[in-house]
């Protein structure tokens, strides 16, 4: 399995509608055929602790079943389009693959 992990910090002036349609194109990922399963959040109200980071505007996991998925994720129309409809809501994107 590999788990495909983005963190996006948004621009601070984009409205309510603008943030459900990012939250519905994040969405929209799942359908992609090499996605087993995707998890969409933003970070949790929980207690706040020096060495938790909740300064990210949306969190996207995805899991595929191995590398070779990764990859037809990333070449798929639907995350293509994603990219270039949104990209210029962010200001910043981390990820992190593990295996």
């Amino acid at each position: 399995m590999l788990v495909h992990t983005v963190y996006f910090w948004l621009k601070p002036e984009l409205t309510a509608a603008q943030l459900a349609d990012f939250r519905r194109g994040v969405e929209s990922l799942g359908t992609i055929k090499a996605v087993d399963k995707i998890y969409v959040g933003t970070p949790a109200k929980t207690e706040r602790r020096p060495i938790i980071d909740s300064s990210y505007s949306f969190a996207l996991t995805v899991l595929c079943k191995d590398v070779a998925a990764h990859d037809a994720y990333q070449v798929d129309p639907i995350h293509l389009a994603f990219i270039a409809k949104f990209k210029t809501f962010w200001t910043k994107v981390q990820i992190y693959d593990a295996e």
